[in-house]
Order: C-alpha cells, then structure tokens, then sequence
C-alpha cells in the first residue's frame, strides 16, 4: 500500500485475516498518537505519560510498543503496550477496537494487566481472550474520578513530598499497598524494577506522605502518589493508610493536602479510579469533592 506521510514510520501487521489500517507506531509517529490521547486526557492519561516519556527517550527505550489504528489515512486509536496494556479508542469505534484486538493477538501477552477506558478494555478483551488466557480477576466496573477545584475538607498540614531519606520507609508501604490491592508483591520476580519506580516517583516529586515517628525512626502513616501526569491530568495511585490508623479519616486530609499540591506544581486536574466495591473509599473521595466522569475497567494477569 502507498504510505500516508502523515503516518509516520508505521508497519502494518500481518494478522489474522489482514486488518487494514492497523500496525506499530513509530517516533514519528509520538505527536499523532499524544492528539487521540488529548481528545480523552482523563481515560488516556496513563498512555499519554508513557507516550511523553517515549518522546524523551525514543520508543525502543522507553520499554514498550506503540500501536496504533489508522481510519481514512489519520491515526484515530492507540495502545501503549508495555508492562500494562492500555488501549485509547475516544470514540469507541468497534472497528479501531476489532483492529487493536487483532495486533493484540498477534503479538500475545506481554503485560500484567489490561487498563483503561471501560468500554474499551471490555471490548478489547471480548476480542482476544480465547488468546491471551484466563486472567486472575476482572475488574469492569471502576468510578473514574476528578477533582478541578479545591478540596472541600481541610487538608493534612503534615503531608509532604517524600525525599531519598524516606525511601526505606516507603518502599515498604508501597509494597503492602500493591499487595493488598493486587494479591501478590510486586517484588515477585526481582526487587529491581519495582524499586526503580518508587525512586523515581520521589525523584519526581509526585510521592506523597505523611510520617510518625517510631521508637527506632519513623513510619508511613499515608501515602500516595501521582504515578501517571499527562495532558493537564495528574492520576493518583497507590493511596494507603496503614492498617493500625484506618478509620480516622487520614485518607481525606491526606488526599486534599495531595490534590492541593497537584493542583500547584503537577497538573489542574486530579484523576483516580476505584473499584465499585470500595464503599469507604467512594465516600472518602467524595467528601473531598472528586465526581465520577467515566468509568475503568482492569484485566489483571
């Protein structure tokens, strides 16, 4: 087929019976599949952070694959594909969602999890999982939240920006925090990774905590951090309070003395997602004034 110049470096794939218009992106191709993500930033933020650092550091480097779906010569649909697979279709087109299913199957599972738009990723993985294998749990139903204003609780005075110091201190509770919400620690498999990314999220200035001091030091009473900032939308993750202090409300202040401080240096909008179950946690949001925009869904492998 004679290439578009507007498509960049792109290669169709072979899958399947052939679907046109579908391939992996090049980085050429970084700034056409950064202007999908903007036209859904709160659902796209976590491809649009990993698209942004693929424009720093190139693709190859950036430890993932770009695909990306082509309707009438113009990029309409993208997925990051890396340690997490998150599709960006904004107008849930079934054909860019058919076309992002058949690359999927093509190239097999190489990720954790399934992330993103509900729709999306239900849809997504309707196509493919007679492929990719039965996944550990399913997630479809997760309140996607903001909040663009200032929190309607008084925020925490205590919680502050975690520096190096803090490391030893935070690494542990990130560790119990991913366990208890995933089922298994993010340490299986090697510490080296997952310990890079806390330090980096300090590095960065987006981890967030509140101390105590300890007969031997200190510990974490809350914490949480901005892991994915994007297209004006900064995506909270890995809040947790440790489990002696739960019921206090720690959660609330906490989370506005977070949205205030995104809200300064990070981004104007704040973002998170929640499962549907999580009673206390949808009304601990509340109260600080997120409102549900959309709604996630999560595949977890």
């Amino acid at each position: 087929m004679v290439q578009n110049p507007d498509m960049g470096r792109w290669r169709e794939t072979t899958v399947g019976p052939r679907v046109p218009g579908v391939g992996v992106l090049g980085d050429a191709d970084l700034d056409a599949a950064r202007a999908v993500c903007a036209r859904a930033p709160v659902e796209a933020v976590l491809a649009a952070s990993r698209i942004d650092a693929a424009a720093r550091l190139g693709i190859e480097r950036s430890g993932g694959e770009l695909w990306g779906y082509h309707r009438d010569g113009k990029l309409v649909a993208v997925a990051w594909a890396g340690a997490n697979l998150v599709p960006v279709v904004p107008d849930r087109d079934p054909a860019a969602i058919d076309a992002l299913a058949a690359i999927a199957a093509d190239r097999g599972r190489n990720c954790s999890s399934i992330v993103g738009d509900a729709a999306v990723v239900m849809g997504l993985w309707s196509r493919i999982r007679d492929d990719w294998g039965t996944p550990r749990d399913i997630r479809e139903d997760q309140p996607s939240l903001i909040i663009d204003h200032a929190p309607q609780v008084e925020s925490d005075p205590f919680v502050r920006t975690a520096d190096y110091d803090d490391f030893d201190d935070v690494l542990p509770a990130c560790v119990q925090m991913f366990t208890e919400e995933v089922g298994y620690s993010p340490l299986i498999g090697g510490t080296r990774a997952y310990q890079d990314r806390v330090r980096s999220l300090i590095a960065a200035g987006r981890s967030f905590v509140r101390m105590a001091p300890t007969p031997t030091g200190q510990r974490v009473l809350f914490k949480a951090e901005i892991g994915a900032a994007a297209l004006g939308v900064g995506q909270v993750q890995g809040v947790w309070v440790v489990p002696d202090r739960r019921g206090e409300r720690l959660s609330e202040s906490g989370m506005a003395a977070v949205v205030e401080a995104t809200h300064s240096s990070i981004a104007p909008v704040v973002s998170l997602y929640v499962n549907h179950y999580n009673a206390p946690a949808l009304a601990a949001y509340d109260r600080v004034g997120f409102r549900q925009v959309g709604t996630y869904a999560t595949i977890l492998f």
